[in-house]
Parts: structure tokens; sequence; C-alpha cells
């Protein structure tokens, strides 16, 4: 999904500068474009929104070494990174692997809400629930244990779908995501005992021991990169026998950040973690819950159950 901030740089004639670039970059005149924002920054020195097209038009271009240059001075002019320069700078190796900053996360999907569920469901052809639904189904009925839960935890629960998908299953569901645009959308579903606006570590993290039979994560692995702490504490949360049901972006090994700038985890990762939060993985099989470019993006669905 395009990610367009703009925050003013208080400078009229800066701003109007940023917009004419954008439209030449719109229309594929890189370097006149990258010219006019460098004019830009030059009237506004600490421009995040100008540094950050900058950096962006300079990678379009291929001039890798001025675009890590413009990054940094994004990240400077905004300590929030709600642009999410950090994760660009990631990319082109001029920074060690790290987690997204929460105020790029709430930055994406405070702007993002009023389409999200149009774009995901028609463009992008997501369906991340009815994959963690066929999941738990499975798991439980595999196990002979009747496929209802007392309390949930919806983590990354943007606009519902998934304590949509799970409320008929659940005599109590909470949400938790750290857009409150997206929350304000889930609202409107109505299937919420309670909603936050929290990261989830943080939210899981103010759960009393045992409190939980079902955490969902839909989609929401792919913002966190090391799970192991988010993975321990669900451990703690859960009671005996409780589920954790989820997907991610699968790579080879390890985890990392993909080119669509949402970290990925591979099997052996996530058995690793799992392992490691005292959980046993009782479900991971290859998924794709959404396509891009046409592409269906490879995926990994696991259930993990707290002995």
């Amino acid at each position: 999904m395009p990610f367009r901030l703009m925050m003013s740089s208080g400078d009229l004639i800066a701003d109007r500068r940023f917009d004419f670039a954008r439209d030449l970059q719109l229309r594929g005149e890189l370097e006149a474009a990258a010219e006019l924002m460098e004019q830009a920054v030059e009237l506004a020195p600490r421009f995040a929104s100008g540094w950050f097209a900058l950096g962006d038009m300079r990678e379009e271009l291929g001039q890798n070494e001025r675009a890590i240059e413009a990054y940094r001075q994004a990240v400077a002019a905004d300590a929030e990174d709600r642009h999410g320069a950090r994760l660009r700078l990631i990319r082109l190796g001029a920074e060690p692997l790290g987690e997204m900053s929460a105020g790029y996360v709430r930055a994406l999907f405070d702007q993002y809400a009023p389409k999200f569920d149009n774009a995901l469901r028609g463009e992008l052809r997501y369906r991340g629930p009815e994959i963690l639904l066929q999941a738990v189904h499975g798991v439980r009925l595999r196990a002979r244990k009747p496929v209802r839960f007392r309390r949930a935890l919806d983590l990354g629960c943007g606009t519902g779908l998934a304590g949509q998908a799970f409320a008929s299953l659940v005599e109590t569901i909470d949400g938790v995501d750290l857009s409150p645009a997206m929350i304000a959308q889930a609202e409107a579903r109505a299937v919420y005992a309670r909603l936050a606006v929290a990261d989830m570590l943080a939210a899981v993290s103010a759960e009393p021991d045992g409190s939980l039979d079902l955490v969902l994560a839909a989609d929401a692995l792919v913002y966190v990169g090391d799970l192991q702490p988010l993975f321990a504490e669900i451990a703690r949360v859960l009671m005996p026998g409780g589920l954790f049901a989820f997907t991610v972006e699968s790579c080879e090994s390890g985890y990392g950040l993909g080119t669509a700038l949402r970290y990925t985890h591979s099997a052996a990762y996530l058995k690793s973690v799992v392992d490691a939060a005292g959980l046993r993985l009782v479900e991971l099989s290859p998924v794709s819950t959404r396509i891009d470019a046409g592409v269906p993006v490879a995926g990994l669905v696991g259930v993990a159950e707290r002995p």
C-alpha cells in the first residue's frame, strides 16, 4: 500500500515545491523532481517529509548513497520516524535490522483506515481471518475438543476482520491496535468487549497470568521483527490448553525485512521461538493470505498451544 505522509515544513514555498516535485515524480521525471525537492529542503532544513521524499527519489534513480543521506536527515528531523525512513536505511544496508517505529505503524494505518477493508479484500484479496479460523478449527477437531473459547485477544486487530470471523466462537473478545483510526473502524463492528490503542507487547504484558484461552495475530506479526519477547508473554497469559493462532510472511531462514518493508519469518525461526516460550507448535503450514502485484505472497499459518 502506498504511504505518502506529508507533514508541513511550516514554509509555504517549501511545501509548494514539495507538491510540485511529487507531481514530477509521479510523471516519471525523477531528475527534475529530485532537483526541486532539494530546493524544498534547502528552504526548510528540518522538513522531514521533504527529506524522506528526496530519499525515495534518489533511491528510484539508483543513487543509493545520496538516498541514505536524505533518509538520515528525515530521521533526524522526526524522532518518531513517522515516514519509516529507518526501514529504508535497513533495506539499503545502512542500518542493522531493527524494529519498526511505533510512530510509523500508527501513521501508516491512521492514513489507511478509511479504505482499509476495500483495499485489503478487493485489491489484495486478503483472507487471513478465514485461514486462521480454518487452522483453529482443524487443531481443535483433531484434538477432539470443542471449538469454543472463553476469552480471546486480537492483536493488531485493525478494523476487526479477525474479531468478526471468530465472534461466534468466543464468549468475550478484546482487540488492540496501535492506530486510533483503525480502532474507530473496529468499534463499528460491535464484536469486541474492549478495544485499546496499544502496542501488542505492552497489551499482552498487561494481561494476568493464564487469563486467555485464545490469542489471534492475523497479518500483525509482519510488523514485528524479533518475536521472542511477544511469544514469551503470550505463553504466560494463555491458560493450559489455550491457543495462539498467527499468520506471517515467510522467508528461508531466520527473520528479515522484505522488499515490501514488512518482516518475514522462517518456519525454523518460528519453531525456535515457540519452543523457547514453552509452547507446543501444533500447526504450521504454507499459505498465502494476500496477493501483491498479482502474485500470491508466500506465508505461513501457525497454531501454538500452551501445554
